[in-house]
């Protein structure tokens, strides 16, 4: 009775111990992160409006546009922010479909200040090649397939109005929700749902968190801004990268040691997911701009001594490194079943586990749907969504996939912006392993003749 009371001592000993590493780096600061947000969200500051609002200009990257385009250059038109007080420069690069068709119907339809150029192709290219015409005094970039919020680019100069050590901003990303509503399939809108649910989190729970200790680590090339004089001090967006908007934060926050936050109040809304594949080649990009643009500015202090002085040296432990014991683990519960270990206590400690991730999503949904205060629609959508606390867990250990897959590709493959599908990819390992098999029973039928 005392091997068998001492053996499951032992193996719980062992599985808390690994329990320790989620525990102690993801949970635990996300519970406190939480907790704070929370007490910040009773004291939300009034913004003063100016006696004369600033001239803004819009840059709006154009690359095969032509069905969303229209609906963009609508949501600006639609704001808040008065027409005659902005310009928006197009910036297209090198599109293979009629977005020009689009700008033009919008020029009929709208009475905006517009402009149409033409720059190489890539993103970063297209936003430089824009900057330049701009005229305003505050720069904003927003993607041509998502439309604006009605008081987002209000909201956001007033940001700066009120703030005039801000240097840059990024807004709150959201998907969606009426296309959401339209998606057909049940496993797609499910997928869609959840994506939804981690925006709302992340960019109102952690990014909020980490704008206020000024560690914001991406300004969302979807929809950010910048006051032009602190973009002009910059080197523009590095064209050399993928994650150019990440470049872009590092150079104003690190190199010319300006604030950088997130503006929760001025929202773009995005398309949402239109299947894995497109899940699992966004996040491939975002974790190579990641590494890309972390390698750049950490290499002179990236020692494991530097954890709690340096947020960059923390992000990529937390990112990157537990990645891997993560996998281990998962890889050992199988194996450790062969050893006699208690399939009970190895069951037991996933559903801990688990139920401490759904804790934590369970109180950014709380301190979340206080930020969504303002915004009486997205709150009640995101309330009717409430039951992704339980599915949201595996979807993040599902990324986390994703994401070591992207790890390994960006140390083997050149940095493209449309990388391999999932499709693609499986279909390769499958040849290669068919391969490698046909080889081995080859080579063993030589042998033996």
């Amino acid at each position: 009775m005392n091997y068998f009371i001492n053996l499951t001592l032992t193996q719980m000993g062992f599985w808390i111990t690994w329990a320790l590493i989620p525990i102690v780096v993801e949970i635990i600061p996300s519970l406190i992160s939480a907790i704070h947000l929370m007490r910040q969200s009773r004291h939300i500051k009034n913004l003063s409006a100016p006696a004369k609002l600033p001239f803004i200009s819009i840059i709006v990257p154009v690359y095969n546009s032509e069905d969303t385009l229209f609906a963009c250059l609508q949501s600006i038109n639609d704001s808040t922010y008065p027409n005659d007080s902005m310009q928006i420069v197009l910036a297209d690069n090198q599109s293979t479909d009629d977005s020009f068709s689009s700008f033009a119907r919008a020029q009929n339809h709208f009475n905006l200040n517009m402009q149409f150029i033409q720059t190489d192709q890539g993103k970063a290219k297209a936003l430089n090649g824009a900057i330049y015409q701009c005229i305003g005094t505050y720069i904003v970039n927003i993607d041509s397939d998502g439309v604006l919020e009605q008081n987002a680019l209000m909201n956001m100069v007033l940001h700066f109005e009120n703030d005039i050590d801000l240097a840059a901003m990024t807004g709150t990303i959201l998907t969606q929700r009426y296309q959401i509503k339209r998606t057909k399939g049940h496993w797609l809108r499910f997928l869609q749902k959840t994506e939804y649910f981690e925006y709302a989190q992340a960019f109102l729970s952690g990014r909020t968190i980490e704008s206020d200790n000024n560690e914001l680590f991406t300004m969302s090339g979807a929809f950010s801004a910048f006051r032009k004089d602190t973009l002009l001090d910059t080197f523009m967006y590095n064209t050399d990268t993928v994650g150019e908007d990440t470049d872009m934060t590092f150079q104003v926050r690190q190199r010319l040691k300006r604030k950088v936050m997130l503006c929760a109040d001025a929202i773009f809304y995005i398309e949402p997911l239109s299947g894995l594949e497109q899940l699992y080649k966004q996040r491939q990009r975002w974790m190579r701009g990641e590494l890309e643009v972390s390698k750049q500015y950490m290499h002179q202090n990236a020692q494991l001594g530097q954890f709690f002085k340096n947020f960059l040296v923390r992000r990529m432990i937390v990112d990157h490194t537990f990645v891997f014991p993560k996998m281990i683990w998962m890889f050992a519960s199988i194996v450790l079943l062969f050893f006699r270990y208690s399939p009970v206590v190895l069951g037991l400690s996933y559903v801990v586990i688990y139920l401490l991730y759904v804790f934590v999503s369970l109180v950014n949904y709380v301190s979340v749907g206080r930020l969504l205060v303002k915004f009486p629609n997205e709150r009640k959508f995101y309330h009717r969504i409430s039951w992704v606390v339980w599915s949201l867990p595996l979807y993040n250990f599902f990324v986390s996939w994703i994401r070591l897959v992207g790890v390994i590709n960006s140390m083997s493959l050149p940095g493209v912006w449309n990388t391999a599908t999932f499709s693609a990819e499986t279909h390769a390992a499958k040849h290669i392993v068919h391969h490698d098999v046909h080889y081995l029973r080859s080579k063993k039928g030589s042998e033996w003749n």
